[in-house]
C-alpha cells in the first residue's frame, strides 16, 4: 500500500466518523444556560394578570389586605406582630408588586397593540376591496345607463304613437261632405 493510498483510506475513515451535514434540514437545537419558556404562553399569563390588576375586585382585595395587615401589625399581641410600626415588610411587598406589576401590564398592552395592528390591516384590505367593488359596479350601472338609452322606453313609444297620430291626422284628406258638415255645425 502507497503513501496515497494510505492517505485516502484515513480520510475516508475520517468523513464515515464525522456527522454529515444536510442542509435540507434545521439544525439541532443547542442547549442554552437560559430556561426554554413558550414566549406566547407567558404573554397570555402577562395579559390574565393585567386584566385582573385593572379591576375593582383587585382594588377592594388589595385594600382589605392592607387594612387587616396594618390592623393585625398594631392591635395583635406583640408576639405575633411579624412587621412593627414603618410597616417595612408591607411596603417591600407593595413596592415588589408593582415592580411586577408594571411590565407585566406593559408586555400586555404591547400584545394588544400587535393584534389591533394586524386587525387595523385587515380592515385596511377589506376597505380596500370594498371599494374596488364599488368602482366596478358603479362602473357597471353606467354601463347599463348608456345602453338604456338605447333602448326604447314605453314613454318613448306612447310619444312617438301620439306624435304619429297628430301627424296623421293633419294629412288626413278631406273626405267627401266632410267640409260641409262642418259647416252646418
Amino acid at each position: 500500500m502507497g503513501a496515497e493510498e494510505r492517505e485516502g483510506v484515513k480520510e475516508r475513515a475520517r468523513a464515515q466518523t464525522r456527522p454529515r451535514v444536510r442542509l435540507d434540514q434545521p439544525r439541532a437545537p443547542r442547549r442554552s444556560l437560559f430556561p426554554e419558556y413558550d414566549p406566547e404562553a407567558f404573554g397570555r399569563l402577562s395579559e390574565k394578570i393585567a386584566r385582573f390588576l385593572g379591576t375593582g375586585r383587585f382594588i377592594v382585595w388589595m385594600t382589605v389586605i392592607i387594612i387587616v395587615w396594618i390592623i393585625w401589625n398594631i392591635a395583635a399581641p406583640e408576639a405575633l406582630r411579624f412587621d412593627e410600626y414603618p410597616f417595612i415588610f408591607l411596603t417591600l411587598a407593595l413596592s415588589l408588586q408593582a415592580s411586577y406589576a408594571a411590565p407585566l401590564i406593559l408586555l400586555a398592552q404591547n400584545r394588544q397593540d400587535d393584534r389591533d395592528r394586524v386587525s387595523r390591516e385587515q380592515d385596511r384590505k377589506q376597505n380596500e376591496r370594498s371599494i374596488a367593488d364599488t368602482e366596478y359596479l358603479t362602473r357597471e350601472i353606467a354601463a347599463l345607463r348608456l345602453g338604456l338609452g338605447e333602448v326604447a322606453t314605453r314613454d318613448w313609444i306612447r310619444s312617438e304613437f301620439q306624435d304619429l297620430v297628430k301627424e296623421l291626422e293633419s294629412r288626413r284628406l278631406p273626405e267627401p261632405g266632410r267640409e260641409e258638415r262642418e259647416r252646418e255645425r
